[in-house]
């Protein structure tokens, strides 16, 4: 029988942890059990323990990454700075609250994939979500913070803590009503959407963030 390589492990577990990113945003953390995702990696059932000691683990680990991700996806729209199609905020915003983004949960931002299950799982899982919901207030924070300072204004730490913090519920909160009624109503779901992007940035607080 041939030896795994170190190569070849790394990959196995590239591809579990790839596999359960999917498979917890679209489904959900406890509804996927460790036989289902061990073949969705194209793996045997009996290797996840040679990777994982336990599914929680595993869980902690798709945060982690998947926070990681959205975290590389909002600095890129951040470096692009401001143009034609508006300053980094209000691209983060158009693309985190996009038909695009409700339609593809497995591919999407854990922090509305993932809102759900964090609250039912254990402290080192709810670590890992609030690390990654941190990550998403100080980049905002940090954006609009350059953005006031662009406009000559110099907003205190509270306030931009706070533009931060509303920002990131309004659009996680929007994202999972869009999500909760589409199939039965994507009507209303699309004007949950539409009216979320638009009101972002008509509120007189909300337009300073972009």
């Amino acid at each position: 029988m041939p030896r795994i390589t170190k190569e070849d492990k790394a990959r196995n577990r590239d591809n579990i942890v790839a596999a359960a990113g999917r498979m917890f945003r679209s489904q959900g953390i406890d509804s996927v059990g460790i036989a289902d995702l061990m073949k969705a990696a194209g793996l045997t059932h009996g290797g996840f323990y040679n990777h994982f000691p336990s599914k929680d683990a595993l869980a902690v680990e798709v945060c982690n990454s998947a926070f990681a991700a959205s975290h590389a996806a909002m600095n890129q729209l951040i470096e692009q700075g401001t143009d034609e199609s508006g300053t980094p905020m209000t691209k983060i915003v158009q693309e985190y609250l996009s038909t695009g983004h409700r339609d593809s949960p497995e591919a999407g931002c854990p922090s509305a994939a993932l809102v759900g299950d964090a609250w039912r799982q254990g402290e080192e899982i709810q670590s890992a979500y609030a690390a990654g919901v941190q990550g998403y207030l100080c980049g905002f924070a940090a954006e609009i913070r350059l953005e006031a300072a662009a406009r000559g204004e110099e907003l205190p730490e509270t306030e931009v803590r706070d533009q931060a913090v509303r920002l990131l519920s309004e659009m996680v909160g929007a994202m999972v009503l869009a999500r909760a009624v589409h199939q039965a109503n994507p009507t209303l779901s699309d004007e949950i959407l539409e009216s979320s992007r638009r009101n972002l940035f008509s509120d007189p607080a909300a337009e300073r963030t972009g």
